[in-house]
């Protein structure tokens, strides 16, 4: 890749646009599962969906960190802020996710928590360095994307013998996600899914094989630019067209089948497969989030400060559990664009520009009212 701009050429997505109406049997529907937030934000930001036939249709799925973070991991938090006088530092999005009682971690800061917005797992040891006398807690959240440098911070934490650092490890996993959505008893009808790209990167292509083998589904990964998307779109329709379920790979810029076995080795070394982890949206997923070895519980805040979690329900007039799964669209919450909106987020969805709400909201909402 040379320029970005060679993947949001005009002229490119019009002729793929019309190799994807042509190859658009009108007799059929298809359904295609984004899984990714930022496969969700690109397609709404730059008018995919406008490209397409009516008959492709693309579902939103839980791929954004933030939104599958359920209430009461947030309340845990907030609990490790405001009840154990911690240094919680959080990425900016999480910081405006709804808890109980009205409450997120922004407002438990407004009301005097020490909760503090980083950048990175660097940052958040860089404070426990600087504030030897405080405990600092890195609220650990993501993909298999941000889950590395949660790794290389623990054993950094590890091998200068910090007393006063620890993480709340909320990372999640991607197959298990697509495992469960797949499963499920009364699951979204799909005819395939846009792989995650910075997901693969890490844990490559290889992860998808049984999604096609075993569910006769086919994954295309792609990047996040407009045409990688539309591209991604044209190689699931032909492979759906010619009865075919493969894994195939639209970012080879950056994607192998094996993926960056450095990370994976570092990650296998620190976490462990938790049980089973509760989703926003999917419930109680087994196997699908990781805790960290008992060689690194001394860093485990869950652990260290006896913080257990507690699920709560979503708020009754939110649909981001549905959305989540694919069996709604914003457009179906009642609330969505008056109650619920970027600067009020009633649910997750609608926190962070990954969330479908969120998306939807910024550049979906106008065409639709048109």
């Amino acid at each position: 890749m040379k320029y970005v701009d060679e993947f949001r050429d005009g002229s490119l997505a019009r002729n793929i646009a019309a190799n994807i109406a042509r190859e658009a049997e009108p007799q059929r529907t298809y359904r295609l599962m984004e899984f990714c937030g930022g496969h969700t934000h690109a397609i709404s930001r730059y008018g995919i969906a406008d490209l397409l036939p009516r008959n492709v249709q693309m579902i939103h799925g839980p791929g954004c960190p933030v939104c599958v973070l359920p209430i009461g991991r947030i309340d845990q938090a907030i609990r490790l802020a405001r009840e154990h006088g911690v240094i919680l530092c959080t990425y900016a999005d999480t910081l405006r996710v709804p808890a109980s009682d009205h409450l997120s971690l922004m407002r438990a800061k407004a009301s005097g928590a020490d909760v503090r917005m980083v950048y990175s797992t660097q940052d958040a040891l860089k404070l426990a360095r600087e504030h030897r006398s405080r405990e600092v807690v890195f609220f650990a959240i993501g993909f298999e994307t941000t889950t590395p440098p949660t790794a290389v911070a623990v054993q950094q934490a590890a091998s200068e013998g910090s007393k006063n650092f620890s993480i709340l490890c909320n990372h999640v996993l991607t197959p298990a996600a697509m495992h469960a959505i797949l499963s499920a008893e009364n699951t979204v009808k799909l005819d395939g899914f846009v792989g995650p790209a910075h997901v693969s990167t890490v844990i490559g292509s290889r992860p998808y094989e049984p999604f096609a083998n075993d569910y006769g589904k086919p994954v295309v990964i792609a990047g996040f630019e407009p045409l990688d998307v539309m591209q991604a779109i044209l190689m699931l329709l032909r492979q759906v067209n010619e009865g075919r379920a493969e894994v195939e790979n639209e970012f080879t810029r950056a994607v192998t089948r094996d993926g960056n076995l450095k990370a994976q080795k570092l990650v296998a070394k620190v976490f462990e497969l938790r049980d089973s982890f509760e989703w926003r949206g999917l419930g109680s997923v087994p196997h699908s989030a990781l805790k960290l070895r008992e060689a690194y519980a001394a860093f485990d805040a869950e652990r260290k400060f006896g913080v257990g979690y507690t699920a709560v329900p979503d708020n009754k007039a939110c649909e981001c559990a549905a959305i989540l799964r694919g069996y709604k669209s914003p457009q179906d919450c009642k609330i969505f664009g008056t109650v619920c909106t970027p600067e009020n987020p009633v649910g997750s969805c609608m926190v962070s520009s990954e969330g479908a709400c969120a998306a939807h909201y910024s550049y979906g909402r106008f065409r639709e009212t048109a």
